[in-house]
């Protein structure tokens, strides 16, 4: 995993099971239920496309103390997680304004 500089976005490179390369923006993370979360957009995908949306990860520290992302297979963790960044993200808004 790499981190773009402190003045930009910050983006992460992640590799899939498949060995495929792919460019996140990390929009917010947050601890759910004893485990981390972070949500990310893709950074190199079109709004327009089909595929461009919010990507949900979990965080996991390995035995060797580095970070892994796991996808969440559980689609009402999945959802309960998603409703939670939801109201994260736009409290942040919210505030904002």
């Amino acid at each position: 995993m790499s981190k773009e500089n402190e003045f930009g976005p910050d983006l992460i490179t992640i590799i899939d099971d498949d060995g495929q390369e792919f460019e996140l923006e990390i929009l917010d993370e947050m601890d759910y239920n004893g485990e981390h979360y972070i949500a990310f957009l893709p950074a190199n995908m079109d709004e327009d496309d089909p595929d461009y949306g919010i990507i949900i990860l979990r965080s996991v520290t390995d035995e060797n103390g580095d970070e892994l992302f796991e996808s969440i297979d559980d689609e009402a963790q999945l959802q309960d997680v998603y409703e939670h960044f939801m109201v994260l993200l736009f409290d942040d808004e919210d505030e904002d304004e």
